[in-house]
């Protein structure tokens, strides 16, 4: 399974939505503090990229040599329709920094030089070293994740339905005269998660494991198409 420091890189490095929250900032009549950009330095900070007339970036400017503490706040949601839609949340926080010079006229960046970390998703809840978080890459399929899960959601819905015979023969035989909807909720390196959910609403997650893990996209359809056949067969 992808590691705490690994889900939580490739949660800062993807599309999720992304809120600074800067303790102490009036924000009655700001808009919300989220970042156009963002990536890790080598060092494992985070670089967050924001208008120059920011609130985050006037409350940074004008904290100079005092330490003004942040935390990144991200949401992860399924990009296909399904019941529970938030995947998971991470927590990063830490020392609130300007670094002129990097971004484009009318535009400046900010560090966030990490300091702690924490994820709730769906493996569970995990704090974050430092060390870690540097040390971590975020999954090879994360920029595409979303296009995938799409795809799988509306061209493969009945072999998506035909992984209900991989979860075992209990499970299977229960299922065997009304198969339940099966939405493809999260990808990764390592394998395919898939929500179930049957008529009443009620619903359960099952993870499919690839043979081993894939580096890119070519591989991932290999796998898909192994996990395909050991359904049907």
């Amino acid at each position: 399974m992808p590691s705490a420091a690994e889900r939580t890189r490739t949660l800062v490095q993807s599309t999720c939505s992304a809120l600074l929250v800067v303790p102490g900032l009036d924000l009655a009549r700001a808009e919300p503090l989220m970042p156009d950009t963002r990536s890790v330095g080598p060092e494992g900070d985070l670089f967050l990229e924001f208008p120059a007339d920011s609130p985050a970036v006037r409350a940074a400017t004008h904290a100079q040599g005092d330490e003004l503490t942040a935390v990144l706040e991200i949401t992860d949601v399924a990009p296909v329709s399904v019941p529970h839609r938030i995947r998971g949340r991470a927590w990063i926080s830490g020392w609130l920094t300007s670094v002129p010079g990097i971004a484009e006229p009318g535009r400046m960046m900010l560090r966030l030089e990490f300091g702690e970390a924490y994820v709730d998703d769906l493996w569970g809840a995990e704090d974050i070293e430092a060390e870690d978080f540097r040390d971590a890459s975020p999954d090879p399929l994360a920029c595409h994740e979303a296009e995938l899960l799409q795809h799988l959601h509306a061209a493969h819905e009945d072999q998506m339905r035909t992984l209900c015979a991989l979860l075992g023969e209990r499970t299977a035989r229960a299922y065997a005269s009304h198969r339940p909807a099966a939405v493809p909720v999260a990808l990764d390196r390592f394998g395919l998660r898939v929500r179930f959910v049957e008529d009443k609403g009620s619903c359960f997650d099952a993870r499919f494991e690839f043979p081993e893990p894939v580096r890119d996209v070519t591989e991932l359809r290999r796998a898909m198409h192994t996990l395909f056949e050991a359904a049907a067969s």
